[in-house]
Order: C-alpha cells, then sequence, then structure tokens
C-alpha cells in the first residue's frame, strides 16, 4: 500500500471517529431540555457542515494524481483540524 493510500484510510478511520462524536452530541441534545437541546442541534448542524466539508476534501484527495497528493494532503489535514477542535470544543461546553 502506497502512503498516499495508507493516508486516505487514516483519514476514512478519522472521518467515522468524528461521524460517532457526532451522533454521540446528537443522542445527548435529544434528551436535553428545549433550551439546551436547540444549542445541540445548532451546533450539530455546524459539524455537519465542517464533516460535510471535510468530506469533500477527501474525494478531492482520492481523485487526485500522484503529483498533486502532497499539495492536496495540506489542505485536508487542515479541514480535519477544524473539525476536530469543534468537535472538542462542542464536547467541552455540553
Amino acid at each position: 500500500m502506497s502512503t498516499r493510500d495508507e493516508y486516505i484510510q487514516k483519514m476514512k478511520a478519522k472521518l467515522d471517529e468524528l461521524n460517532a462524536e457526532i451522533s454521540r452530541l446528537e443522542a445527548k441534545g435529544r434528551g436535553a431540555k428545549a433550551d439546551l437541546r436547540l444549542r445541540y442541534e445548532d451546533e450539530v448542524r455546524k459539524l455537519e457542515t465542517r464533516r460535510e466539508e471535510a468530506e469533500a476534501r477527501l474525494a478531492e484527495f482520492r481523485q487526485a494524481g500522484e503529483s498533486a497528493w502532497q499539495d492536496l494532503k495540506i489542505g485536508i489535514q487542515g479541514a480535519w483540524d477544524i473539525l476536530e477542535e469543534s468537535i472538542q470544543s462542542a464536547k467541552e461546553r455540553f
């Protein structure tokens, strides 16, 4: 397996973990009181938007040629970092 393929597998695994975190936040939100539930729902929507951006970058990364993947790696890593920070921030608030 190439380094590029390994990186894609690593990012897919991270995405699975982040999806699980979003699901946990959604579940907590469903059990919260009405005012807090709205805050959870708003936060989950924001996280889902960021997740979709990360998924789009991963798809772009998969389609990139061998020579372009190093450049795209920098962009995708930035998207993952923002998504992870957002999830961590949401977990700390709730």
